[in-house]
């Protein structure tokens, strides 16, 4: 059986998730990207001396290792490869449903599930109402993680200098409300549609969010079975083979922040000792 992983190399997931296909296939092929050549019409997709098309299957752990528009034209790569028949998991249609924040977001929007107030608009004086509104709010790129190129703005004078300053390299502005988190949000993490575990980001040195890039630190959390049906009608949108759903606790009740395409390993082996990388291929050993 061939398996590929698409990552990045020196990614702690990427990596794992190639140990683990290697010691189950005895081949270990862990695919960037960035090095493919997809010939069209014949379908070949060649990448160090492979021909992708004759792979039993592909699993992507990471499409780069930073996000971005540029990432879309990876995955178009990769869904010419499964209307061809090649079965790669998660879906890459499944997965450019969520890269984009914008397009996660209106999908969940449309479904109910409660999010912080968010205003999305091209135009600087629309920002500064939706900020006036607000009070303060999170200005996101529409392609990130990790909270990068996020920041934090308050309502005032030296407002529309920092919108005008962002919007040169975010024409597309997402503004969300400032929601108090208290000290942690929940990743809650799925498996073919099933829930799986849940572990929390913790902050630890004052930084306004719990990412790991950020200071945070992970620890076990247990949560309500009404946190989990949340979190499940939220990635159920999807249809994501292997995904974690970002919860925030709040005094108004739980939001969910966003449904990730890759994450969750390293929290769910620290949290709960779940090897959520064999877990993951056994899954897709079983469906091939």
């Amino acid at each position: 059986m061939k398996i590929g992983v698409i990552g990045t190399e020196g990614g702690w997931s990427s990596e794992t998730l190639a140990d683990t296909v290697a010691r189950r296939t005895g081949e270990r092929i862990l695919i960037g990207m960035d090095q493919v050549r997809l010939d069209l019409p014949s379908g070949d997709a060649f990448y160090n001396g492979h021909n992708l098309k004759d792979f039993d299957a592909l699993i992507i752990k990471k499409i780069g290792a930073r996000y971005s528009p540029d990432l879309l034209d990876r995955l178009e790569v990769l869904r010419y490869l499964a209307e061809r028949g090649l079965k790669i998991f998660s879906s890459p249609y499944s997965i450019l449903r969520v890269l984009d924040r914008l397009s996660c977001t209106i999908t969940m929007q449309l479904a109910n599930i409660p999010m912080p107030p968010t205003t999305i608009t091209e135009s600087v004086d629309q920002a500064l109402t939706a900020l006036e509104m607000y009070g303060e709010a999170v200005f996101k790129p529409l392609y990130t993680s990790k909270a990068r190129g996020m920041f934090i703005l308050e309502n005032g004078p030296d407002a529309r200098a920092a919108i005008e300053q962002y919007r040169t390299e975010n024409p597309i502005m997402y503004i969300q409300k400032t929601i108090e988190l208290g000290d942690l949000d929940l990743g809650i993490a799925f498996l073919g549609g099933e829930y799986l575990t849940t572990y929390a980001r913790c902050k630890t040195n004052g930084a306004w969010n719990t990412t790991t890039e950020s200071g945070g630190k992970y620890r076990p959390y247990e949560p309500s079975p009404e946190i989990i049906e949340l979190a499940h009608k939220a990635q159920a949108q999807f249809d994501l083979d292997f995904t974690c759903v970002d919860v925030a606790i709040t005094d108004d009740g739980p939001y969910v922040f966003e449904v990730s395409a890759f994450g969750g390993f390293r929290g769910i082996q620290e949290t709960s000792g779940i090897d959520a990388a064999q877990r993951y291929v056994e899954y897709v050993m079983e469906r091939i």
